[in-house]
């Protein structure tokens, strides 16, 4: 009959530790995620920053010497993440194959222009910068005119903005919810105990010589909860990391580095701390309140 009961015990405590292991491990892996994005919002936002292109229409008078020196020069303006020349006669050839049809038989000449497509720096792509490049280029006398999409821009600035400071809040709040949720576990498990942390300081045993196995056992749980959460955080990063290659979300190794220590410390402190003001409420009640 006792072995049993013991057999019962240890599964139910087994089936405790689990599902305490689980919750864990669940709410730090999506913490991590969380983290991710927050790291990473700004890489995306360039990404996307540094795909408006600024195109420099030149005049059919532009001397190759004059070309060439403005290729030069914004190959290396500190502005330019890329620069291409696209010559007349190949913006035809796309053109024609965009519309099906050769469209320069019909016009019996070629009406575009030559033009350099430009993608700047992200730190470089806003209204304000731009217009003052562009102003800069156009007072080039070869240079015919200079395009680019200003609303798009602006509305593009304007969202990286709202999308930030909106993914900090919700960071916050479920950073709360986080600890909450972990807290909470952590105290169903102590209260399961709650007898026999009564039974130990009727004995005579010290408040620290209690605590220590309880806290120990949940910093343990606590740091296989966090391991868990980093393997399935490590998943997650590889398959994005070969699904948009061009994010480079591997390069920053000691953000990533801080980002999984951040997790995994997470997991112990938490669990500790949770344990250690949970066993001192049940510490520190009457014997008869236990029952409630």
């Amino acid at each position: 009959m006792s072995t049993s009961f013991e057999r019962y015990q240890k599964r139910r405590l087994i089936s405790s530790y689990f599902s305490v292991v689980i919750s864990i491990s669940l709410v730090l892996f999506l913490l991590g995620l969380l983290g991710l994005l927050v790291l990473n919002t700004k890489k995306v936002a360039d990404h996307f920053k540094e795909q408006i292109a600024l195109t420099v229409y030149l005049k059919d008078t532009a001397k190759d010497v004059e070309i060439e020196q403005l290729k030069k020069s914004l190959a290396l303006a500190e502005y330019t993440k890329s620069s291409v020349f696209v010559s007349k006669e190949e913006a035809a050839e796309e053109h024609s194959k965009e519309i099906g049809e050769n469209f320069m038989e019909f016009l019996g000449y070629n009406p575009l222009q030559n033009s350099i497509d430009i993608h700047m720096k992200a730190d470089y792509v806003s209204s304000d910068q731009i217009d003052k490049i562009a102003e800069d280029l156009t007072a080039k006398g070869y240079v015919d005119e200079v395009v680019y999409d200003k609303p798009l821009i602006s509305l593009l600035n304007d969202n990286v903005k709202k999308i930030s400071f909106w993914i900090l809040v919700i960071s916050g709040i479920f950073t709360f919810i986080a600890v909450l949720l972990i807290n909470s576990s952590i105290r169903l498990a102590v209260y399961s105990k709650r007898f026999i942390i009564k039974t130990m300081q009727m004995v005579g045993a010290t408040k620290s010589f209690i605590r220590r196995p309880f806290i120990w056992q949940s910093v343990k749980l606590g740091i296989i909860g966090a391991v868990l959460a980093l393997i399935g955080m490590a998943g997650v990063l590889y398959y994005l990391n070969n699904s948009f290659p061009e994010l480079e979300l591997l390069n920053d190794k000691k953000i990533l580095t801080a980002l999984f220590v951040g997790i995994f410390l997470m997991g112990a402190l938490i669990t500790w701390l949770s344990t250690f003001f949970a066993t001192s409420r049940f510490l520190n009640l009457k014997t008869d309140e236990l029952y409630y």
